[in-house]
């Protein structure tokens, strides 16, 4: 009995293929590493000099936007929470580059003009039968 068990093979694990958020996520974190946003480039150029002030100097920084707050807030109460939470979506969307537009582009025309052929040929046929059996 020891010896059929030691003489079977043991079973391969086989990894699966990247499903296509982890291909997104991982091209996203690529395209990150590359080249930041233009966005992010002027935000940290901007934050530089913040991040240098001493602790101290955050602090004036902070009293001195103050009377501010009282904006802001008013600004989020006069803005709908729905424009809040879509623009929070659309920050989250990975958006395809050039090549990939195009590529899309293309298959999306491609499948219409087959899809049109398609119908087009089953409304000839059947019009066809139709002048047949009915218009006898």
């Amino acid at each position: 009995m020891a010896e059929q068990s030691s003489g079977r093979k043991k079973a391969r694990i086989r990894k699966s293929a990247p499903t296509v958020r982890e291909r997104v996520e991982a091209a996203s974190a690529e395209r990150e590493e590359k080249k930041p946003g233009r966005l992010r480039q002027v935000t940290t150029k901007v934050a530089a000099p913040a991040k240098k002030l001493r602790l101290k100097d955050r602090r004036a920084t902070k009293t001195l936007t103050k009377p501010l707050r009282p904006v802001g807030r008013a600004l989020r109460w006069l803005v709908p929470k729905y424009l809040i939470n879509a623009w929070r979506e659309v920050r989250q969307v990975v958006w395809p580059n050039r090549r990939d537009t195009w590529r899309l582009t293309l298959a999306v025309f491609i499948f219409a003009i087959v899809f049109g052929a398609l119908v087009a040929g089953v409304d000839k046929g059947l019009d066809e039968v139709f002048k047949k059996l009915v218009l006898k």
